[in-house]
């Protein structure tokens, strides 16, 4: 399997921890690729993002939850639950932790904008979802003990709120802060730290 992605990218990296913790990142060849402007990907992928995975049949797989999905099926252990409502709740925690992820990028992107042409709205707009996302975050019952795709992808979202310096979360959320401490320390979020890149 190719995977095509960026080490920034906070939805690659879901890919990549859930690829570590199934033992299936041997089985995972890394392909950098510029999101939105290496026409190679668009060949793959028309919305010309990644994360893209290529089988080993050569299909075209994407975005990070459907990439995620196809490698759950692969090998155990099951890190997406098969029953109701356990699958629900962890792909509500997923939906929501990535809508966090398109919250932060909108932020990180405004930011570069030149100061003048910087519009105050988007920053206002997205920066309510951010709090509100970490505020269910706060209060939803992440245990070190359960580590599936929702609290990947929580993880993983925190991990690039801290990597882009988006907003200064840990204060006002001691559980979660304490939830990602602990999380951090997973050889598979170690593997796949940016900072580290």
């Amino acid at each position: 399997m190719r995977l095509l992605y960026s080490a920034l990218s906070p939805f690659a990296r879901k890919v990549r921890v859930l690829a570590f913790e199934k033992a299936l990142a041997d089985r995972m060849r890394l392909e950098p690729a510029a999101p939105y402007q290496d026409e190679a990907v668009r060949v793959l992928n028309p919305l010309n993002k990644i994360p893209t995975l290529v089988t080993d049949d050569g299909e075209a797989v994407y975005d990070s939850a459907v990439i995620c999905d196809y490698l759950d099926g692969l090998a155990e252990p099951r890190l997406i639950p098969q029953g109701q409502p356990e699958r629900r709740r962890a792909l509500t925690l997923e939906a929501a932790a990535d809508g966090l992820g398109d919250a932060a990028l909108l932020v990180v992107r405004e930011r570069m904008r030149p100061e003048g042409e910087r519009r105050q709205d988007v920053f206002e707009r997205q920066l309510k979802a951010i709090a509100a996302a970490l505020d269910l975050f706060e209060s939803v019952d992440l245990t070190v003990d359960r580590f599936g795709i929702g609290e990947i992808a929580v993880a993983v979202q925190l991990g690039y709120l801290d990597a882009r310096k988006v907003v200064d979360w840990r204060e006002e959320r001691p559980a979660l802060a304490s939830w990602f401490e602990d999380v951090s320390k997973r050889p598979s979020m170690v593997a796949t730290d940016p900072s580290a890149s």
